[in-house]
């Protein structure tokens, strides 16, 4: 697990694309805060954990394929298990390539997602802004948007799309108590337990009778998301492992023939 910082003084940035319909061993990236700069109390040596999932999905279009658009194709950051993630990010921007009419495209409302139709692959820049309770410095990350798969071999189809997408962990150091208490019961939000002496402002009344407000459980796409979870993560480093012991003892049975089967020299005193 990497652990990445955007310290004050400058804005990093970082990426990485995942397997096909599959996972990479995920990060984490962390979010250190400037010195208070607002009356709002921070909650210090305390971290609040947003996992996201940011990717694309892109689907052929078959006979109504065309050289200019064969394919449709939607890029997405969502909750990790689906949950709308408008309680912590407050717009998403992707920056599309340049062919692309418009191709800074800002979406302010969840789902963060938007779908175009082309022919090329390309990389997306994506900007997510957070609440002003919640962090005052965006996250860039970048995605290569896949049309063809890599894996697979044979004719294409328009029912199964090629799915490109990446899971990391945002952490949030020392948040705020406002922040806290807005995203306490929140599902897309993972918040330690906190001390019994720890007494935060009541939460607004709309995030009280909606926590589970934004559910994108229902999502058009969900049936392709990527289901990640530890368990998954653990058992694809097991198999690695695995795979690399196996690889190891191949490669030292056949140094072990390579030394047996090599000529000796043999030298005769006259």
């Amino acid at each position: 697990m990497t652990r990445i910082s955007l310290l004050s003084d400058q804005n990093d940035s970082h990426s990485h694309a995942g397997e096909e319909s599959d996972s990479t061993p995920h990060q984490m990236i962390e979010i250190e805060e400037e010195d208070d700069k607002s009356p709002t109390q921070k909650i210090k040596d305390l971290e609040v954990c947003v996992p996201i999932v940011y990717g694309t999905m892109s689907f052929w279009l078959g006979r109504k394929a065309t050289e200019t658009q064969s394919h449709t194709w939607t890029v997405y950051v969502r909750g990790a298990t689906n949950e709308d993630l408008g309680v912590v990010i407050k717009k998403v921007v992707f920056q599309l390539h340049p062919s692309f009419t418009n191709a800074r495209r800002v979406v302010e409302s969840p789902p963060f997602e938007l779908t175009e139709r082309g022919w090329g692959e390309f990389e997306i820049a994506i900007s997510i802004f957070f609440h002003n309770d919640v962090c005052d410095k965006q996250l860039d990350l970048f995605h290569h948007l896949k049309l063809y798969s890599e894996v697979e071999h044979g004719p294409l189809s328009t029912k199964k799309p090629v799915i490109i997408e990446s899971y990391d962990e945002i952490v949030f150091s020392d948040p705020s108590e406002e922040f806290l208490a807005r995203v306490l019961n929140h599902p897309s939000v993972i918040v330690p337990q906190l001390p019994a002496t720890l007494n935060l402002p009541p939460a607004p009344i709309e995030d009280v009778h909606e926590k589970k407000r934004g559910d994108t459980k229902d999502h058009p796409l969900g049936q392709w998301f990527i289901r990640f979870s530890e368990a998954d993560e653990l058992l694809k480093l097991a198999e690695a492992r695995q795979q690399v012991q196996n690889y190891i003892v191949k490669l030292r049975r056949r140094l072990s023939m390579l030394e047996g089967s090599s000529p000796t020299l043999k030298t005769s005193v006259s």
